[in-house]
């Protein structure tokens, strides 16, 4: 005769010892890889599993890095970007490694200090496909590149685009010194503007309003 298979129950919740936390249902979590030189798996927790033994499983949804895509990391990707895929999974509540959080682009871009377990998430992402969801964002300058967090960009005074500061033939340093900025677009009726911009960019100790996560 066939053993008996094990109940299983849905819970609630469940402490994870090793990291003295408790885990739920839509708590984001690290998970240990099974290559130990890669960074920790990314992953949303849909449902907490034991079985009659108390074995203990939880139902995931992976967060893709940009890495891991069919597409690569590209420019404007954070160093803290993941994608939500379609990927779910069941794994051993034994891999997580610690929790973490998993920001809107919105929210990241408006904390005060990123932390090692902060995360930001724009894109869903179809793992068979790879095709994103919004497929299209907004780009910014002259290269006309979506935004990453990572970077500092200036933006204009005129037509209010964000501008990276290389691509204004500017250093970094000078960008942080700007009083005023106008792009060469809003500039061209008016050379004053771009001059006094370049201008203020080396003698000015104030700053134009620049578009960067602050840490």
């Amino acid at each position: 005769m066939a053993k008996a298979r094990a109940p299983r129950r849905t819970l609630d919740s469940y402490p994870i010892k090793s990291i003295n936390k408790t885990i739920r249902a839509g708590d984001c979590v690290l998970m240990r890889p099974s290559d130990s030189s890669k960074p920790s798996y990314v992953s949303k927790v849909e449902k907490i599993e034991s079985d009659g033994r108390g074995i203990v499983k939880v139902h995931v949804r992976w967060y893709y890095r940009p890495e891991e895509s069919i597409g690569g990391r590209r420019q404007f990707h954070g160093s803290k970007e993941v994608f939500l895929s379609d990927h779910y999974d069941v794994q051993s509540a034994d891999t997580i490694e610690g929790k973490c959080t998993v920001h809107t682009f919105k929210s990241y871009t408006k904390l005060d200090a990123v932390g090692n377990d902060d995360f930001f998430c724009r894109f869903e992402y179809n793992s068979s496909t790879g095709a994103f969801n919004p497929d299209r964002v907004a780009v910014y300058c002259k290269c006309e590149m979506p935004y990453n967090p990572d970077d500092l960009m200036v933006q204009c005074e005129g037509c209010t685009d964000w501008f990276h500061p290389a691509c204004i033939e500017m250093t970094p340093e000078e960008a942080k010194r700007l009083e005023h900025f106008f792009c060469q677009s809003c500039s061209s009726e008016d050379p004053k503007k771009l001059l006094n911009s370049h201008n203020a960019s080396r003698h000015s100790g104030t700053k134009v309003e620049t578009k960067r996560r602050r840490r």
